[in-house]
C-alpha cells in the first residue's frame, strides 16, 4: 500500500473513474483535475474516501497556471485529451499538444519527477501493421486539417501531443516519462461513474460495443482492444516501473493478448445473453488480418510487471461490458428517455 500523492487529469472520464478507484484501493491519494459540474460531481461521489481525495477545478488544461494543485504531488498520471469532433482541427491540435506540454511542465517546475500519459494506438497505427516503440503513425498535420475526418485529426492530434512529450523527456532525463498506447477500451463502469442521461461521449469507447446491440449497428475497425480496468491497472503499476535507464524510453504499446473476430461476438453474446439475441446487429462484420494485436507482451511485462494473466479475458470483457450497457439503458427507459441506435462518433 502506498500513500503517495498522486495528480490525475481527466478524472471524471470512463478511463478515469477506473483509474481513481484502483489508486485509491491501493491506498494512494488523490488529487483529481476536472472541469467545473464535473468537479463538483466527483467530490459528491467520492466523498466516503475522506481526506484521501481531493478535487480541484481547472477550466482549461492547456492555458491554465495551477502550481498550488501540484504541491506535494509525487507524481502525474495524465489521462485528459480532447475528443475527436470536438473542436475544429487546427484547434484540435493545438489543445492535444500543449495540454500535455503544460501538464508536465508545470509537474516538473513543481518538482514532480513521475509522469505516466495516456497516448493512443492511433499514433502507432501504420500501413505495415507493425505495433513496435518504433513505429509511428505517417498522418501529417496538413491530413489532419484537410481531410474532413475527425478521427484523422484524432489521431494527428494524438500523434503530435506524443511527440511533444518525447521531446520534451529527452530534454528533462531526470524525470521518469512513461506513455501508454491502448486501443479502444471496452469494459464495465465503476459505481462512481453514473450516466443519468443518454451521453454517447461519456461512455467513451465502450459506444462502439453498445452498437452491437442494435439491428443496424456498425463494427469498430479493429477488433484491437484492452479492458478498460486492464489499460487502468497498467497506469498505476507505470508510477512505479522500471527506470528508463534499465529499459530504455518507456513508450508501452499495450492492448489484450486476447482476440476473436466480431462475429464470434455477436454469437457469444446471442449464446451467452439470449434475451439479446433478437436485438444484435445484423450487420456484416468486417474480417481482420489479426484478432489480437501483434505487440511485445515481454516488453509489457518487463516494464510494467505485467503479464498475460494479469489480463481480463475475452468472455469475461464482452459479458461485463454488455451487462453494464444493457443497465445503464435500462436506467435511461426508466427515466423516460427513448432508446435509439446510437450516432457514430468513433471511427478509423
Amino acid at each position: 500500500m502506498s500513500s503517495e500523492l498522486i495528480f490525475v487529469t481527466g478524472a471524471s472520464g470512463f478511463l478515469g473513474s477506473h483509474v481513481l478507484l484502483q489508486l485509491l484501493e491501493k491506498g494512494y491519494r488523490v488529487r483529481a483535475a476536472a472541469r467545473g459540474a464535473k468537479a463538483d460531481h466527483l467530490k459528491s461521489t467520492y466523498g466516503s474516501y475522506g481526506d484521501r481525495i481531493e478535487v480541484v477545478k481547472i477550466t482549461d488544461i492547456a492555458h491554465d497556471q495551477f502550481p498550488e494543485a501540484l504541491v506535494g504531488v509525487d507524481a502525474i498520471i495524465h489521462l485528459a485529451s480532447p475528443l475527436a469532433g470536438r473542436a475544429e482541427p487546427a484547434a484540435m491540435l493545438a489543445m492535444a499538444v500543449e495540454g500535455t506540454l503544460n501538464v508536465i511542465m508545470q509537474g516538473e517546475k513543481a518538482g514532480v519527477r513521475r509522469m505516466v500519459v495516456t497516448c493512443s494506438i492511433a499514433t502507432v497505427r501504420n500501413p505495415n501493421e507493425s505495433y513496435t516503440d518504433k513505429d509511428w503513425s505517417p498522418v501529417t498535420r496538413d491530413m489532419a486539417l484537410t481531410a474532413g475526418n475527425p478521427m484523422t485529426t484524432y489521431s494527428a492530434s494524438k500523434k503530435f501531443a506524443e511527440v511533444a512529450l518525447w521531446e520534451w523527456a529527452d530534454k528533462h532525463p531526470h524525470v521518469e516519462v512513461t506513455s501508454l498506447n491502448p486501443p479502444f477500451f471496452y469494459g464495465p463502469f465503476t459505481p462512481h461513474f453514473p450516466v443519468p442521461a443518454p451521453d454517447f461521449s461519456a461512455i467513451s469507447t465502450d459506444l462502439l460495443f453498445y452498437k452491437f446491440l442494435f439491428p443496424e449497428g456498425t463494427f469498430p475497425s479493429m477488433t484491437h482492444y484492452i479492458d478498460v480496468r486492464d489499460i487502468a491497472q497498467a497506469h498505476v503499476r507505470a508510477l512505479d516501473s522500471r527506470p528508463t535507464a534499465q529499459v530504455g524510453r518507456k513508450r508501452i504499446i499495450i492492448s489484450s493478448p486476447w482476440g476473436w473476430p466480431f462475429s464470434k461476438t455477436i454469437s457469444f453474446i446471442a449464446e451467452k445473453r439470449p434475451a439479446l439475441k433478437e436485438r444484435l446487429t445484423t450487420t456484416t462484420p468486417p474480417v481482420f488480418p489479426s484478432d489480437a494485436m501483434p505487440m511485445d507482451f515481454g516488453r509489457v511485462e518487463e516494464v510494467l510487471g505485467m503479464g498475460v494473466s494479469d489480463f481480463h479475458t475475452m468472455e469475461q470483457t464482452t459479458l461485463d461490458t454488455v451487462d453494464a450497457l444493457v443497465q445503464i439503458e435500462e436506467q435511461w427507459r426508466s427515466a423516460g428517455y427513448p432508446i435509439n441506435t446510437p450516432p457514430t462518433l468513433y471511427e478509423g
